[in-house]
């Protein structure tokens, strides 16, 4: 399958067979990783990595997943560039597309990231922006491949904050591969109507469904239980009234047990707020695939790079 010199801004660019190709590319790229064996499909590849968030998992992710291929990451933060202060988007995709072969960027608005793409001529890759997080989900559909064996017909329900780009792009990948998507969320954070009716014909094509529900019971046959932090990065502000409204939507041991399977596992996208989200029984318990999912950003993200850029 070819992808070169595409970018990757969300899911919703890919189609499934497009989407399984990148786990399964990074499947392999991680069996040949934990063997020693790397690759040189970067060489001679200059890649820009924008920050205007902070990153543990994704400039982590880069960095590693760009040396081990052979290329040269630099890391720009907010203080480094005059992306969109002194300089217009646009005119710095421009120059940053002169001098580098491909662009990460993580930060606020989606647009940035599509302007990106569009004036740099050179692939862009969406580390977060407000609307979409496209390579967590690579990691988190490969994390449940590996535990399950297959995707197609489990049953995946996301709790928490209902309309955050993790919502939103779980909601993509999940309908696009043949998973059974629930979110449950207070009726106020629930997604947005546009892309539940984009998402619900995902799942027609993929013989899946999608489920919006306010009730706890909505956890019932479970495969994996998802959650996130209740106030995303921009949102402090909002706290006191996200603790207030999400409580009762807390992941821990009574919910895991309503699944009525013992299969059932715990994902996260990390950071972690213990003791908000969910207990520190649960995100520590034998249930807990939180840093397989961590690790596989790495995987994941190395694949998208090798995959639109690689020689």
């Amino acid at each position: 399958m070819n992808l070169k010199g595409r970018s990757f801004l969300t899911l919703k660019d890919f189609t499934p067979l497009e989407i399984e190709y990148l786990i399964d590319l990074a499947a392999d790229l991680k069996a040949k990783k934990k063997k020693g064996i790397t690759g040189e499909s970067l060489k001679g590849k200059n890649i820009a990595l924008i920050f205007e968030k902070p990153s543990t998992r994704t400039r982590c992710s880069f960095t590693i997943g760009c040396v081990d291929e052979g290329g040269h990451p630099e890391y720009l933060g907010t203080n480094d560039i005059q992306l969109g202060h002194k300089e217009s988007v646009e005119d710095t995709a421009r120059v940053l597309g002169r001098m580098f072969d491909g662009i990460e960027f993580r930060g606020f608005k989606q647009d940035t990231v599509e302007k990106l793409a569009k004036y740099s001529g050179v692939p862009v890759w969406n580390g977060l922006t407000d609307e979409y997080h496209p390579t967590q989900i690579l990691a988190d559909m490969l994390t449940l491949k590996e535990h399950f064996g297959t995707l197609k017909g489990l049953n995946f329900v996301y709790v928490g904050d209902g309309r955050n780009n993790m919502a939103n792009s779980l909601m993509i990948g999940t309908s696009k591969l043949g998973v059974n998507f629930t979110i449950i969320a207070p009726k106020e954070l629930w997604p947005g109507e546009e892309l539940v009716q984009l998402c619900k014909a995902y799942a027609a094509e993929s013989g899946s469904t999608i489920t919006i529900s306010d009730s706890v019971d909505a956890v019932k046959g479970a495969d994996a239980i998802y959650t996130d932090v209740w106030c995303s990065m921009g949102e402090e502000d909002k706290a006191a009234e996200r603790i207030a409204l999400l409580s009762p939507y807390q992941v821990n041991k009574d919910m895991m047990d309503k699944t009525g399977k013992d299969t059932t596992i715990f994902m996260h996208c990390l950071p972690a707020v213990k003791g908000k989200e969910v207990t520190e029984e649960v995100f520590e318990s034998a249930k807990s695939v939180v840093f397989d999912e961590a690790e596989n950003r790495m995987h994941t993200i190395k694949a998208v790079m090798v995959a639109t850029l690689g020689n």
